[in-house]
């Protein structure tokens, strides 16, 4: 099986491919459109900023590469927030691939910081990727930003408000959490994943 990571200016990339070599997998990071096109499985992780990652993706063609993607897509972070219709950090246009706009945290008082970082669990998980993991299992969050509910919600989370913790639309799927630092419950949905 042919995996691809796809390179752009987004940090966190190298533990997601230390994560899939630990599953005997070796991926293939990269930005050239043949090698994301032809791979059986894409991953789209990233840490970063939303308008300067959007002009990279532009600039390098990688958005229309992306959105015409047909085989298992999985956004991790700033990958989830990429994949959807805009966001508020840098008021940017983003893929459009999940029909949900990103929004900041707006915290109600001193207690609640932002960004939300560390374990929180998740709740009302869906479909496949969540196969053998159970209702409020906990996962590894750093984020300002959130995708609210919508109908692409396959899990949920809460900080300071419900939000999507995990979205799914056709072959995209994506997680708000760090699959690769969540433990053994980011382990199982990295092997579903690869498994779709």
């Amino acid at each position: 099986m042919e995996v691809a990571v796809i390179k752009y200016n987004a940090g966190n990339i190298y533990s997601v491919e230390c994560a899939l070599r630990r599953l005997g997998v070796d991926p293939v990071v990269t930005d050239v459109p043949e090698e994301l096109s032809h791979a059986d499985k894409v991953l789209f992780p990233g840490v970063g900023e939303a308008s300067s990652a959007m002009k990279y993706l532009r600039e390098h063609g990688l958005d229309k590469v992306i959105a015409g993607l047909t085989q298992p897509v999985l956004g991790i972070c700033i990958g989830l927030q990429l994949l959807c219709r805009h966001s508020e950090e840098g008021n940017v246009d983003c893929l459009g691939l999940f029909d949900t706009d990103v929004r900041r945290f707006v915290s109600l008082n001193s207690e609640q910081k932002i960004p939300h970082m560390g374990w929180n669990t998740l709740h009302n998980l869906k479909g496949p990727l969540f196969k053998g993991i159970e209702e409020g299992s906990y996962a590894y969050f750093v984020h300002s930003y959130y995708a609210p509910a919508s109908a692409d919600c396959i899990a949920e989370s809460n900080y300071i408000v419900p939000f999507c913790a995990a979205l799914h639309r056709n072959n995209f799927y994506a997680t708000q959490f760090h699959v690769e630092k969540s433990g053994a419950v980011g382990v199982r949905i990295l092997e579903n994943f690869l498994a779709l």
